[in-house]
């Protein structure tokens, strides 16, 4: 592995069931980024991922990864209601042996559910256990968080606040964040690279450039594109006409949509 790269794809091409699923994609995560995949289904979104942890071996192209510890969170967990599992005993098997309540408490606190430790998992609301399953993530104290539709069953508002919590891992630790979602419209403010796939990678780059590159536009239609493009963020930046950051100062809030134009 070189540079400071925690997971590199270049050139992945993968075929399944005689079909071409991936094709020369391109994918690179460095620590404190946040790379997020999004893409229509069947787009190759959720097998991309798999490559990427070494899950799936791809047909050509080579795969580097890094010796961080991989803290996964997967896009939904079914726990039968008559199995007698609680959280606090769901968190700690995910480090293999006894470990200090306190600990546990942490790990639930930082993703804002430290009133759930004993609570039973099959009673968990959406947006409770997708942050017990964040929280077990980071009991692993990754390196790199791997996120597979992570927001799924979570309301409007829930989904803010997760991705909220994701970027502030991200820049508080310095955790390499590869994300799938079908939420631009929510994530794009916590994003540093959009990967948007069709099998091959349509376009990269950042937020507000993929929300309004042509092949973005075609794959998603300008109506349903134009919805997700909108997003409000604390704007301490802007961006040039390639994606990169400028910074700015004096940061206000501000409304981005498809008529907003910077340079």
């Amino acid at each position: 592995m070189t540079g400071t790269a925690l997971v590199r794809c270049s050139g992945v091409s993968l075929a399944m069931g005689g079909h071409r699923v991936l094709d020369r994609v391109d994918l690179l995560v460095e620590p404190g980024r946040i790379v997020t995949v999004v893409g229509p289904n069947g787009a190759g979104k959720s097998t991309l991922l798999k490559v990427a942890l070494g899950l799936l071996t791809p047909d050509s192209g080579s795969v580097e990864r890094s010796s961080a510890v991989v803290g996964y969170v997967p896009q939904k967990l079914t726990v039968e209601r008559l199995l007698p599992l609680s959280v606090r005993r769901f968190l700690a098997m995910a480090v293999m042996g006894r470990v200090e309540i306190g600990r546990l408490e942490q790990a639930l606190a930082r993703v804002g559910a430290g009133h759930v430790l004993r609570r039973q998992v099959a009673d968990l609301s959406g947006g409770e256990l997708q942050r017990v399953l964040l929280a077990r993530a980071l009991l692993r104290q990754p390196g790199l968080l791997v996120l597979d539709e992570p927001v799924g069953g979570v309301d409007m508002t829930g989904q803010a606040e997760l991705y909220d919590l994701i970027a502030a891992l991200a820049r508080q630790d310095g955790v390499g964040v590869l994300m799938v979602s079908h939420d631009l419209h929510v994530v794009m403010a916590a994003t540093d690279e959009v990967v948007c796939l069709n099998r091959h990678v349509c376009c990269a780059g950042h937020p507000e450039t993929v929300s309004v590159h042509p092949e973005y536009l075609a794959l998603f239609g300008p109506r349903v594109a134009g919805s997700l493009a909108i997003y409000t963020h604390a704007h301490d930046h802007g961006h040039l006409a390639d994606g990169s950051v400028l910074p700015l100062a004096g940061a206000e809030p501000h409304v981005h949509g498809p008529g907003c134009r910077h340079g």
